[in-house]
């Protein structure tokens, strides 16, 4: 077993300016370290550490990029902000990123150590955190590709963490039986971002002039996602529009069902989400039940309640117990088509809003922000 590291301590959007290893090193207050592009689908990280960043300076590492022979240990630097730098190493492995933090950061007493992916535990030796947090918004051991150690790395993170918050009930659950430390924070929203939907916004003219209705999507397209309960449902619906936003991980545009009436739009800013959800009669959260959604909170059930949009959804762990009588929930391609036909035939919006607002009411990601700040000044005094 790994020695626990606190043991030994406790005695001690958007400006976009790149450098590449010109830009003198600086003290930070929080690092933090991240599996998922700051530039990536704009969720959970990017919510609560833009969010932290205003009264603290935020360096957020993400993992390695592909780079050249020349660029080998090298970096860029991008600033989003005064407070807020993302750094993108360029090294071979998440541990060499040891070699290139001498060039940007001067300080290693720091006040935070923050980790959404425990594969950057090797780097924990190199800081004296006062306190380590671990944001567990995801298993990550369980998606497609998890590297073996993983389950190890993250054993050794949690034996040195001194506050775990998790991304849903189901993985509270699962992390409180390993730690004796755990909240719960639940994915929130920005409920006056995603409100937009309801006011007078234009629709993007890439769903402009579809054939409605539409049943829409938006979030990363992956392994997750039952491409073959949307297939059949396209096939029993063919004069209703199915649109895919967002970027593909780890499948091939080749493993997507291709029909007439199913659209793939890619990658959408996050700005441009309630324009297009606008275009929605309604909202999908068609996840595949697998090892990879066993845990999932999904961010996007709040902002399409946010939106105004009817709701269906496969019957994941926390959206059924949490949202059962407002998610149209459904197993099978005859339970997904029935679904859209009595949405788009019955639903008492007055009704379905009065849900929604009772539920947003009780979440936002300032406040979800705010209570993780206080759990971890009452921990440190």
């Amino acid at each position: 077993m790994p020695t626990n590291l606190k043991d030994s301590k406790k005695s001690r959007i958007e400006t976009n300016v790149f450098s590449k290893n010109n830009t003198p090193s600086q003290n930070y207050d929080m690092i933090v370290f991240c599996h998922l592009r700051w530039q990536f689908v704009y969720q959970r990280p990017q919510h609560l550490i833009s969010r932290m960043s205003k009264n603290m300076k935020v360096l957020f590492i993400e993992e390695p990029l592909h780079y050249t022979i020349e660029e080998e240990n090298t970096a860029d630097l991008q600033i989003i902000s005064n407070n807020l730098h993302i750094l993108q190493p360029k090294v071979k492995d998440i541990r060499s990123i040891a070699k290139i933090l001498p060039q940007f950061l001067k300080n290693n007493n720091i006040s935070i150590g923050w980790f959404y992916s425990a594969a950057f535990s090797p780097l924990l030796d190199l800081f004296k955190f006062e306190t380590i947090v671990y944001d567990c918004m995801d298993e990550l051991t369980l998606f497609k590709g998890a590297p073996e150690n993983l389950v190890h790395q993250e054993k050794y993170l949690m034996a040195n963490a001194d506050i775990v918050f998790t991304g849903g009930k189901s993985l509270y659950e699962s992390k409180r039986k390993k730690h004796s430390n755990v909240y719960c924070f639940p994915s929130s929203v920005d409920e006056n971002h995603f409100a937009k939907a309801l006011n007078g916004i234009e629709v993007p003219q890439d769903i402009a002039h579809l054939q409605t209705p539409v049943v829409g999507y938006f979030g990363v397209i992956d392994e997750r996602i039952d491409l073959e309960l949307l297939h059949k449902t396209a096939l029993k619906l063919p004069n209703v529009s199915f649109v895919m936003i967002g970027p593909l991980a780890k499948i091939n545009e080749s493993d997507l069902p291709k029909e007439d009436n199913i659209l793939y739009l890619g990658m959408k800013s996050y700005k441009e989400l309630p324009n297009y959800l606008k275009g929605f009669d309604v909202a999908m959260m068609p996840f595949a039940i697998s090892d990879a959604t066993k845990f999932i909170s999904p961010t996007k059930t709040l902002e399409y309640m946010a939106a105004g949009k009817p709701i269906i959804s496969t019957k994941i762990t926390d959206v059924a117990r949490d949202y059962s009588i407002c998610v149209n929930l459904v197993e099978t391609a005859d339970d997904f088509t029935e679904a859209i036909i009595d949405l788009l035939d019955n639903t008492d919006r007055l009704s379905l809003e009065l849900e929604y607002y009772d539920i947003l009411q009780n979440t936002s990601w300032d406040s979800t922000a705010r209570k993780m700040q206080n759990i971890i000044k009452t921990f440190s005094k």
